[in-house]
């Protein structure tokens, strides 16, 4: 079986201490592929696509088995707004 949402959103969690995190598993079920929309502090004074990187890095583990992952949102809380 392969990477579930619960595993994504734990990552997630405990390396960028979201605001607001949403994961869906676009993959139906079998952990392929997920979108993730983020809110976080950590992204202060970063661009979009350092952002995204940060988002890939938290997931390193998870990105083995991970066959596609879409940042849908990746902004600070003041862009959250």
């Amino acid at each position: 079986m392969g990477v579930t949402k619960e595993q994504v959103e734990s990552s997630l969690k405990s390396k960028l201490n979201p605001t607001h995190l949403e994961v869906v598993d676009t993959s139906g079920g079998c952990g392929a592929s997920f979108v993730v929309e983020i809110v976080s502090e950590e992204f202060e004074g970063k661009r979009l696509l350092e952002r995204h990187r940060m988002v890939n890095a938290a997931l390193e583990e998870e990105m083995k088995e991970i066959h596609a992952l879409s940042v849908k949102k990746a902004v600070t809380p003041e862009q959250w707004k």
